[in-house]
């Protein structure tokens, strides 16, 4: 009589997480909207107040508009070409006005977003592990980019005016969380040894974090780690600079449209200088870190204009030239990701098999 195996018991299958805790983050997004957009908006000005603002605008202002706009849109752009070698220009464009509009429009839509550059990045031969390099760098880049320009604008705004207590805090803080950050990063590149022991610690921490969903451990992460490392030392040694050079200026100029906004609809220098608007615009900007609402719908209008009034703008003016600034570079970007999206899906000539993308010197054999 043959003898047969006893079989593995079936794993348990992953809880599905509770109604409430899949309902109660949209509903409480769509409560924020709605309280700032039909509570908090309506005691600063109103639509016809806007469109008589937008009416007030010459002609040259709003070609400067447009074109600062057409620019910040641009931008996008620029990080991923020098994250992904061989990613051309042109799909770059398609990949970031997609992405954007879905992140603003979809509640977690940034892990859709992240889905859909995996898609269209592999559609066009790239890897996997190619795009992930080039998305944890331009992410880290972007956050770095957040936590910098408040203690930059602080630091500005200290030579104009008497420093506080509560700027100098902020001030702080901000510089604290910069030094780690790098600090971090520093310890990944240094060595194989250092990523896999930070690829082992976070792979920990993960693992704590899912044990009361009834989830097993994570692993491999300290692999992984010194993969990552490996490809990205050698990118940041050849583009380090270039990659800062382009998240900067994506960040500036999309404060570039906010302050042609301002000017546009009457805030004046003395009301807000550049410094006071650019200290209130990275705050707004760092708030974005945590994805409370899809683009920060609600988060920075609330932010923006009440950080905008306190310095001394007119609060209607202020109000009328942050809702600009938002249909610019918030809801413009929706029907053209829209449309780039459509693109990608008809259109075949880009196409070409997977991993056949081109190599440079940049790109590992093994990614």
């Amino acid at each position: 009589m043959t003898a047969v195996a006893p079989q593995a018991p079936p794993g348990r299958p992953p809880k599905r997480k509770p109604v409430w805790r899949r309902v109660l983050p949209p509903l409480l997004s769509v409560a924020l909207v709605a309280a700032v957009f039909f509570w908090f908006l309506p005691q600063f000005t109103s639509l016809s107040a806007v469109w008589s603002a937008v009416e007030g605008m010459s002609w040259t202002e709003l070609a400067l508009l447009a074109v600062a706009t057409l620019w910040n849109l641009a931008t996008y752009q620029f990080v991923m070409v020098v994250t992904m070698p061989g990613l051309r220009l042109r799909e770059a464009t398609v990949s970031t006005l997609t992405t954007t509009a879905v992140s603003n429009t979809v509640i977690a839509g940034a892990a859709i977003s992240l889905g859909l550059t995996y898609g269209m990045n592999s559609s066009w031969g790239f890897s996997r592990s190619r795009t992930s390099v080039s998305l944890l760098l331009s992410g880290l880049w972007n956050n770095f980019a957040k936590l910098a320009l408040p203690v930059l604008a602080l630091s500005l705004l200290a030579f104009s005016s008497t420093p506080t207590t509560g700027r100098l805090l902020a001030g702080l803080a901000g510089v604290a969380g910069l030094v780690a950050a790098v600090v971090l990063l520093g310890l990944l590149l240094r060595s194989r040894e250092s990523a896999a022991r930070i690829g082992t610690g976070a792979g920990r921490v993960a693992s704590a974090l899912l044990r009361p969903f009834g989830r097993p451990p994570v692993r491999g992460w300290d692999d992984a780690t010194t993969k990552f490392r490996d490809r990205t030392a050698l990118l940041l040694h050849a583009r380090w600079h270039w990659l800062t050079l382009a998240t900067l200026v994506s960040h500036l100029s999309l404060f570039l449209v906010l302050m042609i906004a301002l000017r546009a609809v009457g805030v004046t220098s003395e009301q807000v200088s550049v410094v006071e608007a650019l200290t209130v615009f990275a705050f707004a900007r760092l708030l974005t870190a945590i994805p409370f609402t899809p683009g920060g719908l609600g988060v920075i209008e609330l932010a923006l204009i009440t950080g905008l009034a306190a310095a001394g703008g007119d609060r209607a003016l202020v109000a009328a030239a942050v809702l600009v600034f938002r249909a610019l570079t918030y809801v413009l970007p929706i029907p053209l990701g829209i449309g780039t999206y459509l693109f990608w899906r008809r259109n075949r000539s880009w196409r070409r098999e997977p991993n056949s993308a081109p190599r440079t010197e940049l790109v590992p054999e093994t990614a």
